[in-house]
């Protein structure tokens, strides 16, 4: 059980579990909500943020289906409960692209996240930090690669969009590199940006545009308004003071909505991955012919996403197409999946499955909306813990161990469709 309050002490992953994570008050008061899972925080995210940035994070595009369908896809899938094992000395540690990890869980790239809570991704990139797990950092983040390098003291990884302005992409990629980022993270379904009603009726921009309605709720948000008020940093760091001719908010949405790039294909991702000489994972794969693309052109790993259903509404769930990919690159790449993951169950299904990692964006961005970085702390311990008893209770003590064995699939779940 987890309080929400100040944090006890910075984690050692020498320490046990059990001590490793003493990071929030064992006092009992009563104006401090318990936080016991991802919906704890989601509905103090929902409190404290401004709507049209709890909108972006906790919506989809079009009708949703593929955004709900993301994680009640999960829920389909059961365990088998052993008894009688040794559940003693268990561990969560493991690796994803050779890089050692607390558990199998990355945070995934998050546009406008420094609008969730001040200085957001600074603080998520400390927390995963302290936690153990990679943090990604997006191209359409608040604070800059030059911000988090600056404030962090491992490497992060970087996720690239790729724009209609090469000389921009290079040099966004040289600083990535000055940044000692370890990874490069190129998404591949965002060449055209999906229609996400909520965002378009919220006039959703980074900072808040002033009208009648965002007015009103702005009033209600006052402990977000502070906090922002303090800060420097409320547009796209990775942006302004980088490309010429933006000089206000307007420009920036404009020049934004026109930058992603179309004509993106296999032989630019090639021209991009060489220029990156380093280990490059592709994400957005939902297609095994996409995935063997991506197996043979050298991918250090591929992340099967529907970019959490925000894309091509009416795409299958991404746990539903993790299995067919792994069965068409074999061992030629890393398998990780990306949306819909909501809980350390769902982690442990995904690895169960056969994925060598995974990635929470929703899950970590309502921790970072509702606390700040102790919040991202809070989400990471809620996943961990239940990932932890409930390998235990499936007759595992080490996630390497972990295999399909531990579930129960339904019958043509992970099928051909016709």
């Amino acid at each position: 059980m987890l309080r929400a309050g100040r944090r006890c002490g910075t984690p050692s992953l020498a320490a046990p579990p059990a001590a490793r994570y003493c990071f929030v008050t064992i006092e009992e008061t009563s104006d401090m909500p318990v936080i016991t899972c991802i919906d704890d925080l989601k509905r103090l995210h929902r409190k404290r943020t401004p709507r049209m940035f709890y909108d972006y994070a906790e919506s989809g595009s079009w009708s949703e289906q593929t955004f709900r369908e993301n994680t009640s896809d999960f829920q389909q899938i059961r365990f088998r409960q052993r008894v009688a094992v040794d559940m003693s000395d268990r561990s969560l540690a493991s690796e994803m692209i050779g890089q050692p990890v607390a558990m199998p869980v990355a945070l995934a790239p998050v546009g406008f996240t420094g609008m969730q809570n001040a200085d957001g991704e600074i603080k998520a990139a400390r927390a995963a930090e302290r936690f153990g797990v990679p943090f990604t950092l997006s191209t359409m983040s608040i604070c800059s690669i030059e911000d988090v390098a600056e404030h962090t003291k491992k490497p992060f990884w970087f996720q690239l969009y790729t724009m209609r302005d090469e000389d921009y992409v290079r040099r966004l990629v040289q600083r990535a590199k000055d940044a000692k980022c370890s990874a490069l993270v190129i998404t591949l379904d965002l060449q055209i940006l999906g229609q996400r009603h909520k965002d378009l009726k919220n006039g959703l921009s980074a900072p808040p545009k002033l009208t009648p309605s965002t007015i009103a709720n702005l009033a209600t948000k006052w402990a977000w308004g502070l906090e922002m008020l303090g800060t420097r940093r409320r547009h796209f760091g990775n942006i302004v003071g980088h490309v010429k001719g933006i000089t206000d908010t307007a420009e920036l949405g404009s020049w934004t909505a026109e930058q992603f790039d179309p004509r993106l294909d296999w032989k630019k991702v090639a021209q991009i991955k060489e220029m990156w000489d380093g280990p490059v994972i592709l994400k957005g794969i939902l297609d095994v012919e996409d995935a063997r693309m991506a197996a043979e052109m050298g991918a250090d790993a591929i992340v099967v996403s529907n970019h959490g259903g925000r894309q091509l509404d009416g795409a299958l769930s991404s746990i539903r197409m993790l299995e067919p990919i792994l069965q068409a690159v074999g061992d030629r790449v890393e398998v990780h999946l990306d949306s819909g993951i909501r809980s350390g169950q769902d982690v442990l299904k995904a690895i169960a499955m056969g994925a060598k990692g995974t990635y929470i964006g929703r899950a970590y961005i309502h921790g970072l909306g509702a606390m700040g970085e102790e919040g991202v702390m809070a989400a990471l311990e809620v996943i961990r813990k239940e990932m932890d008893i409930s390998m235990a209770l499936c007759g595992k003590r080490d996630i390497k161990e972990v295999d399909r064995d531990i579930l129960l699939v339904p019958a043509g779940f992970s099928g051909d469709w016709a």
